[in-house]
């Protein structure tokens, strides 16, 4: 962190009013944070969230409300002010609890009890900048729950397919973590039309790996299925924007943009 980084300004809700103020003391001691409140309940963080200037509300998955009511505190926070950026922390106990945060709305999902503060600085940064924060056992997670969901569609804002079936069968084979040749024997294909299928789809859905295609494609899917597509249809999920375990390969942790670099497969994903 350095003094010429712009000033975060961060809501911290947890169920411990002691946990609260370790983070506060924490976050104090970076330049670029500034604390605007610490609150235990969802009325408390409701009320500060939508009177103050906060750009990222750090909210525990669950408050003194009640068991996970931090989800229902994040919506809430969500209809007050759409432009601030949430992030449920936890303690990795809740199964399947990132694929609920985001439904909810969190740009990042944080796990105290596997995660350092460094890292939480750098997730706080990295969210209010507009990307998403997950690590690998999370994004498996969402990554299971995507395959509960068929057929796979990707839509826009008005519930248009913007791919055709073809495209949608390949976008499905490339979150499976099938590499380019896989996919071209399971369509009876040529590895070089697959390549030409996801380029044109790079292209029309605007993004730039295999590891992006794969979560615009879960978020598009998940957001038909509950009637919940964001107002400008854009997820812009990319793969930079992800804070990803040493077990996926390199080129997916540095985002790698071309379509033939391999998405780990599901069975591979701890």
């Amino acid at each position: 962190m350095n003094g010429s980084e712009a000033e975060v300004s961060v809501l911290i809700a947890t169920f411990h009013a002691m946990s609260g103020d370790l983070l506060i003391e924490a976050l104090k001691r970076q330049s670029c944070f500034n604390v605007v409140g610490s609150v235990t309940t969802s009325q408390e963080a409701i009320k500060v969230a939508c009177s103050t200037n906060v750009d990222v509300a750090l909210i525990s998955a669950t408050l003194e409300d009640g068991h996970l009511s931090g989800f229902a505190t994040l919506r809430r926070i969500r209809e007050c002010r759409p432009d601030v950026r949430s992030i449920i922390l936890h303690d990795g106990r809740e199964s399947n609890l990132a694929f609920d945060a985001f439904r909810a709305g969190a740009r990042g999902v944080f796990s105290l009890s596997h995660s350092t503060f460094l890292a939480l600085c750098r997730c706080v940064n990295q969210v209010h900048a507009g990307q998403i924060w997950a690590n690998s056992v999370e994004l498996s997670e969402v990554m299971e729950a995507f395959y509960q969901f068929a057929p796979m569609r990707v839509v826009n804002t008005n519930g248009m397919r913007l791919l055709t079936k073809r495209e949608e069968e390949v976008v499905r084979l490339v979150a499976e973590g099938l590499q380019n040749r896989e996919i071209a024997r399971d369509l009876n294909l040529s590895e070089h039309t697959i390549k030409n299928y996801l380029f044109r789809i790079f292209d029309k859905l605007g993004v730039s790996s295999r590891v992006e295609l794969a979560l615009y494609a879960v978020s598009s899917t998940i957001k038909m299925q509950t009637g919940n597509v964001p107002a400008n249809g854009n997820w812009n999920i990319t793969a930079e924007d992800l804070e990803i375990g040493n077990k996926f390969p390199p080129e997916v942790e540095m985002g790698a943009s071309d379509p033939s670099s391999q998405l780990p497969r599901k069975k591979l994903i701890p």
